[in-house]
């Protein structure tokens, strides 16, 4: 066994259950990696699924780590494992089974078990305490979320979450700013991207101008999308995507007397846009999104809603518009071939991710998780070293 620190999650992050702890790491088993942390992107779905009650969802449960958006050095791997080798700097991603229907398909982020394999558990990778002979040192404490539980400087990591980084960063500091690539920023470059397939033609919306919407406009702005429209209501966001790329922006709390739709039609020729993309979950802004796009307009539901949401819409007139509403996960991304693209733009100056993030230590997770809730941060990382 191999001891460490973790965010060890024993109840939610409301009721102050989120402490930074001395935790045991069992040995890599078959398929699995033991991987030293050097980073972790603080993400909204790790503070969305650590502020679930315990047993109020299947995913609820506690004692947890989470964190979903790691890179570090592999210290150790189990049998059959043939992505990296010990000394290895890897970058993580999420976790599929490559082997159902879907995958075979080429649809890793659809993999029917994703919920499983990413939200389930709990995987009994860390136990409490560093001392053996702690009275606490057999309490288990769950890992596995999305595959490698990153909010820990030792963590067990299942292969198919890993992405060999030995021919893709050049040093320590490139592997700890491109650690959210495996998530949120791949999310939403790559819901631009892969999903939506946008182009030069298409009008693109934005809603929502956090990590991944902004990220979302990265991936516009490569994709040469004619007009991207960013929708916000903190204004250094609304600056930030000005500077990535987006043509136009709406500030939500200074509409007038406009709705936001009407808002959203005005500058997207009366018409609406071609796609729009929510990255928030906020009913409101599904409800706009949806309304505002054109004829033969596509929609897609990235941001996580409320799980009693249900979106309602007139069947009969959403038919003869021809619109599409679709959700798409992880931007519908393979990592191993996503995330080099990711490096690529970034060394070509079309991607800068590294005005998105801000390093902290991992002892000030609080405050990261503070600072991307009131918008001061776009995308904390903690820096485990």
């Amino acid at each position: 066994m191999s001891f460490g620190r973790a965010i060890v999650c024993h109840d939610t992050h409301a009721n102050s259950g989120w402490k930074m702890e001395q935790v045991g790491v069992r040995k890599p088993g078959e398929g699995e990696l033991l991987v030293e942390m050097i980073a972790t992107g603080v993400c909204h779905t790790d503070a969305l699924i650590g502020d679930i009650p315990g047993g109020a969802a299947p995913i609820a449960f506690y004692p947890r780590v989470l964190g979903h958006e790691g890179s570090g050095y592999v210290k150790e791997v189990g049998k059959g494992v043939t992505v990296a080798q010990p000394g290895d700097p890897v970058l993580l991603s999420f976790a599929f089974c490559n082997s159902c229907a879907v995958c075979n398909a080429g649809h890793v982020s659809n993999c029917n078990d994703f919920n499983s394999l990413n939200f389930g558990g709990p995987y009994k990778d860390f136990t409490l305490a560093a001392k053996s002979d702690s009275p606490e040192a057999e309490k288990v404490v769950g890992g596995g979320f999305f595959g490698q539980s990153s909010f820990a400087s030792l963590s067990i990591v299942r292969q198919c979450s890993v992405v060999n980084a030995k021919n893709l960063v050049k040093n320590k500091h490139e592997l700890e700013l491109f650690a959210p690539l495996g998530c949120g920023i791949q999310t939403g470059s790559g819901t631009v991207i892969n999903a939506a397939k946008a182009g030069p033609s298409d009008i693109l919306l934005i809603l929502g101008l956090g990590g991944v919407g902004l990220s979302a406009i990265m991936g516009a702005k490569v994709q040469g999308c004619r007009m991207i429209i960013g929708v916000d209501r903190v204004e250094s966001r609304l600056n930030m995507a000005k500077e990535l790329g987006a043509t136009h922006t709406i500030d939500g709390s200074k509409l007038g007397d406009k709705t936001l739709v009407d808002a959203i039609k005005e500058i997207a020729e009366g018409l609406g846009p071609h796609i729009a993309i929510d990255t928030t979950g906020a009913p409101p802004l599904i409800n706009a999104g949806v309304a505002s796009i054109r004829n033969k307009g596509r929609y897609i539901q990235v941001g996580s809603a409320p799980f009693d949401f249900k979106l309602e819409f007139n069947m009969f007139e959403f038919m003869v518009a021809g619109k599409t509403v679709s959700g798409a996960i992880e931007g519908e991304a393979y990592p191993p071939e996503f995330v080099p693209k990711m490096i690529g733009w970034y060394r070509e100056g079309k991607f800068p991710v590294d005005k998105l993030v801000k390093f902290m230590p991992a002892s000030e997770f609080e405050q990261a998780l503070k600072e991307m809730h009131d918008g001061t941060t776009i995308k904390p990382i903690l820096r485990w070293t």
